[in-house]
């Protein structure tokens, strides 16, 4: 590992992302935290608390949706260094049963949480095969292998990022590139905490270790896989959630 090599995290500045750009700095990579060009002011507060708690993230902005500011983004980054690490955790949900759900909710989750995943690793699949390695971590869900009531646009989009995972692990595994996906559980993020008390109470009864998970938990899982050590996991889906679901 050198100064120069980078880690990109997408929705880096989200309960999730902060972990997992936290456990990577700790792991010796410069981390780039992504976020929204509208959350501009939100991500500037986000970098100040995390020099505060002694860290150093960049920030770049790109809607991941957006294939020419994914491209604009791998520009910016080529001058600081070259992405050897990429997480893609970038997700929305627009939560509504399929009978009442309007195109714009089903495309809006696709376009960000499938087709985003595409338009970042997109741009760094070369460069990391012809390095000769590459760490790819796509975040998936639970509810992608399961499926959740009022979630079909992000069931439907979460079950496809491991079918990304899979096929870009076969076409990349000889030149060391690895691909691997997380299924995370019920995660203690600002998602979650908005869920009445009541409703978080049953769902905690129904996850076997007794709790729901912390970012951290998470963030470990990326840490175990980004490992040089892990060069010969790939294409695999690794659940984080607890328990709540076994396959």
């Amino acid at each position: 590992m050198t100064s120069s090599d980078l880690a990109l995290v997408t929705g880096g500045t989200g309960g999730l992302g902060t972990a997992i750009c936290r456990a990577l700095e700790a792991a010796g990579y410069a981390v780039f935290a992504n976020y929204h060009p509208a959350e501009q002011a939100s991500a500037l507060a986000w970098l100040d608390s995390q020099k505060a708690d002694g860290f150093n993230p960049g920030l770049i902005a790109a809607d991941v949706s957006d294939y020419s500011q994914c491209e604009q983004m791998a520009a910016e980054l080529a001058t600081a260094g070259s992405v050897r690490v990429l997480v893609n955790n970038a997700g929305i949900v627009r939560d509504s049963t399929l009978k009442k759900m309007e195109p714009h909710q089903w495309q809006a989750v696709i376009d960000v949480n499938l087709g985003g995943m595409y338009n970042v690793t997109r741009q760094f699949i070369t460069p990391m095969m012809d390095a000769g390695f590459g760490r790819i971590i796509n975040i998936s869900s639970v509810n992608g292998q399961r499926g959740q009531f009022g979630q079909a646009n992000y069931s439907a989009a979460k079950a496809g990022v491991h079918g990304f995972t899979m096929a870009v692990a076969r076409e990349t595994a000889s030149k060391q590139v690895t691909v691997n996906s997380i299924s995370p559980g019920f995660i203690d993020t600002e998602m979650v905490q908005t869920i009445p008390e009541p409703q978080r109470r049953e769902i905690i009864n129904n996850i076997p270790v007794g709790r729901v998970g912390q970012p951290a938990d998470i963030a470990n899982a990326v840490s175990f896989l980004v490992h040089p050590d892990s060069s010969y996991i790939t294409g695999i889906n690794l659940p984080v959630n607890g328990g709540v679901f076994m396959h």
